[in-house]
């Protein structure tokens, strides 16, 4: 049968931050009614994250640690995602910068009928601790860029903490082109294309100075990334496949 929810870590060189993660997810789990899954998905580490997270599978029944060839975040989600069993499949981030807890609130009865809940550090409710001012500043103009050219009615499509239903997951993910940080705003793009629902849930969200994101780098990327998006739309990249 089954598992309720499925909950999907990229990881990339996070030796020193997935047994921190992993204790508090299973203990989190744990305490929850429903049955539930953890992927670890490695790829492209130079450290020991796969024999880290792989000497957790002696001690937590429901983690699968899976190694993926190539980089990037959007590609070890997109594999993850589709690899994972669950009714509802929640993506996060490996430093959870967002607890754990916050999770029941992407989902039912918390959240009745949810299509996809994507976590937003924007929208009214939401709580952001220890982000220095230039990086909030820099991330609303990415975003502004994003409501510009795809998704006009998302305030935040870059947290990374995302949970979709199984149907739909397996509807969009296999049409995701991204391999890398833009993949978000594509995956959301090709869900907003085919008419699903998609809810922005306020969180509280907590800064990490270890963060992957390399802000100006990153941004001046997935502003490329929006145009290209925009262009394989149009040429028939995300139409749905047919058997």
């Amino acid at each position: 049968m089954a598992p309720f929810l499925s909950i999907v870590i990229p990881s990339h060189n996070e030796e020193k931050r997935l047994p921190k993660t992993l204790e508090a997810i299973d203990e989190f789990l744990c305490s929850q009614s429903y049955s539930s899954e953890i992927l670890v998905v490695e790829n492209g580490s130079v450290d020991r994250t796969y024999e880290v997270a792989s000497g957790y599978c002696s001690r937590i029944s429901n983690l699968q640690v899976i190694q993926v060839e190539g980089r990037g975040k959007g590609l070890a989600v997109k594999e993850g995602m589709l690899m994972a069993r669950g009714e509802y499949r929640f993506f996060c981030d490996a430093d959870l910068s967002m607890p754990i807890k916050e999770v029941n609130r992407f989902l039912p009865p918390a959240l009745p009928d949810v299509e996809i809940a994507i976590g937003s550090r924007e929208i009214p409710g939401a709580v952001r601790y220890n982000e220095p001012v230039y990086r909030h500043l820099v991330g609303r103009i990415f975003n502004s860029m994003v409501r510009l050219l795809a998704l006009p009615d998302l305030q935040d499509t870059q947290c990374g903490f995302k949970c979709f239903r199984a149907d739909i997951t397996e509807d969009i993910f296999p049409c995701q082109v991204f391999k890398g940080m833009s993949f978000d705003a594509e995956i959301l793009y090709i869900a907003t294309l085919r008419g699903y629902k998609i809810t922005e849930v306020p969180i509280p969200w907590y800064f990490n100075a270890d963060s992957r994101v390399q802000l100006f780098k990153d941004s001046f990327q997935m502003g490329k990334d929006l145009l290209t998006i925009r262009r394989n739309a149009r040429k028939g990249f995300y139409n749905r496949k047919t058997a």
